[in-house]
């Protein structure tokens, strides 16, 4: 059996002296997606065949709206349907394949991933405005999803377990719950379900997507995917990622890769009877509708949901002081704070706050705005107009209604994208600020006075993704970790707040509105979701 090992891709080139090398390679691949991939016009793949709309979408980048990524199908209804019925055609054979066989192919498209792991970073970073570092991370994530997952599946030998019940001397006329009888063969099997709609976000294009269709396919389930497509749009790395299978060797009309609003195709999907179940992750208004509507007809469906998080951290007065604004700025501010992930909101207990927000505000002055394909830059635009609009609501918001300690300004870079000021806003906890969901580089703060408030309130939202805590005393940290209500938590995490969970060794799980099975990404739990058991008793 194969052992898992991350990626980390540019940890290998730091700790080997070769960063020149790591900017090298992006650089390089940025300048030959310009050339050769953006610009053109993509079609949908249904059963493997090339499909075109009468009408189309046209991608433009985040970073520069006048550059024209790619011009891609408004798929309809009726493709959607097509698409169905492709991925239930293909269940059978792909079903009945040798976990070993599919191992192996998931496998193979890792390889390929990490044989185009900088041409892949570049079009992601054209496509949702990431650094480089950001981009380059993500795909080896993605990598190391498919690794982990092959891993898990031969680790747990494709969920088939065996057992025998012993036969007995003395036999019964009529049988009953215990009766002694003849021997048995017992096989434990997990089965798959049928075709998975996979609805991807914008945000992480790449490794979630990937993510989400691994764990379907690797179990024996067969797939519609939609990349993001509407205002936020992901679709030619979408493309990339359908490319990676099909080289691997998936099977045509294993999975089918289609495009268009999610109002349209993202529901024929999710509400069709001959979908089996659906792998989404995005809002938690889009992922609750689609599950009220399913269980509201009475029809069943599986639903394996991540939808996002309103994620604390607390700092305490026992505090390191410059680790909590590392971590916490880097949290809150990377990828313009678009992550389900991001630090949004700080307690800092009163008797350090004045020195926290000093340092913060210090650290976030660092940060350098602008295109994310420059190496110096670390936040680069917000993913669309709408966006923007969001941010200047709640910034006029937050001056009537708390206290601006810094940002709240657009930035001009030249550029025809939407470039802000990360945002630290000090207001109430009772403030829709501190429970709503903003996706925007904004960080509320307040401060407390009791640790055991400060819990409280960390735990007063619908969401429960992630959290971090920074203190020293032993005695907090074993609080925090007893009582935060939160899948995924950090303590003195100095790269991270509340982001970067790291496949393998970290679960990304959401409790509460955040998810719906307690179970995460990356770890033990993920595959069982996309199978059922079965007991098989044979009488030897």
């Amino acid at each position: 059996m194969a052992v898992f090992e991350n990626e980390f891709t540019y940890r290998k080139f730091l700790d080997s002296g070769r960063e020149e090398e790591f900017d090298r390679l992006f650089d390089l691949a940025v300048e030959d997606a310009k050339q050769n991939v953006i610009g053109k016009r993509f079609p949908m793949y249904i059963g493997g065949r090339e499909v075109y709309a009468s009408e189309q979408i046209v991608e433009y980048s985040p970073i520069d709206k006048r550059i024209v990524l790619g011009t891609f199908q408004k798929g309809t209804k009726e493709h959607a349907r097509q698409a169905v019925e492709e991925a239930l055609n293909a269940f059978d054979s792909w079903s009945s394949t040798d976990y070993r066989e599919r191992v192996e192919i998931m496998r193979n498209t890792a390889k390929l991933m990490s044989e185009s792991k900088f041409p892949i970073a570049a079009v992601l970073s054209m496509e949702n405005g990431k650094t480089r570092y950001e981009s380059v991370g993500e795909v080896d994530e993605a990598i190391d999803f498919l690794n982990y997952y092959s891993f898990d599946m031969e680790r747990n030998k494709g969920y088939v377990r065996k057992s025998t019940l012993a036969a007995t001397m003395n036999k019964v006329r009529a049988g009953f719950q215990g009766a002694p009888g003849s021997g048995e063969n017992v096989k434990i099997v997990m089965k798959p379900y049928g075709v998975f709609g996979v609805i991807a976000p914008f945000n992480f294009p790449v490794s979630i997507s990937t993510g989400m269709s691994a764990g379907a396919l690797i179990t024996g389930n067969t797939v519609v995917f939609k990349p993001s497509s509407s205002e936020s749009k992901s679709m030619l790395t979408g493309l990339k990622i359908y490319e990676m299978y099909r080289k691997a060797g998936v099977p045509e009309g294993v999975f089918n890769y289609i495009t268009g609003s999610g109002a349209e195709i993202g529901s024929e999907i999710s509400d069709s009877d001959k979908v089996s179940g659906v792998v989404f992750t995005g809002s938690r208004m889009v992922g609750m509708d689609m599950i009220a509507r399913t269980y509201n007809e009475r029809k069943q469906k599986i639903f394996v949901v991540e939808m996002g998080g309103k994620n604390p951290a607390i700092v305490s007065k026992y505090a390191d002081l410059d680790k909590a604004v590392m971590g916490i700025a880097g949290a809150a501010y990377g990828f313009a704070g678009q992550k389900c992930s991001a630090c949004s909101r700080v307690y800092v207990h009163e008797s350090v706050k004045d020195e926290f927000v000093r340092k913060l505000v210090e650290k976030i002055k660092e940060f350098k705005i602008g295109d994310p394909l420059k190496k110096d830059v670390y936040v680069g635009p917000l993913i669309n107009h709408r966006a923007l609009e969001d941010y200047k609501t709640y910034t006029d918001y937050a001056k009537h209604n708390g206290r601006v300690l810094y940002g709240g300004n657009i930035v001009g870079t030249g550029l025809e994208g939407d470039y802000v000021e990360p945002e630290l806003v000090e207001i109430d906890h009772s403030d829709k600020l501190f429970h709503q969901e903003l996706f925007l580089p904004f960080l509320v703060l307040a401060s407390y006075s009791d640790f055991d408030d400060a819990i409280k309130k960390a735990n007063d939202v619908d969401y429960g993704l992630t959290a971090g805590l920074y203190s020293e005393k032993q005695s907090e940290i074993k609080k925090f970790l007893y009582s935060i209500e939160a899948g995924t938590v950090y303590v003195n995490r100095e790269i991270s707040a509340t982001t970067g969970a790291i496949v393998g060794l970290h679960t990304f799980v959401g409790w509460k509105g955040s998810g719906l099975t307690g179970k995460g990404t990356g770890s033990r739990m993920y595959l069982q979701q996309f199978m059922r058991e079965q007991s098989q008793a044979v009488v030897k």
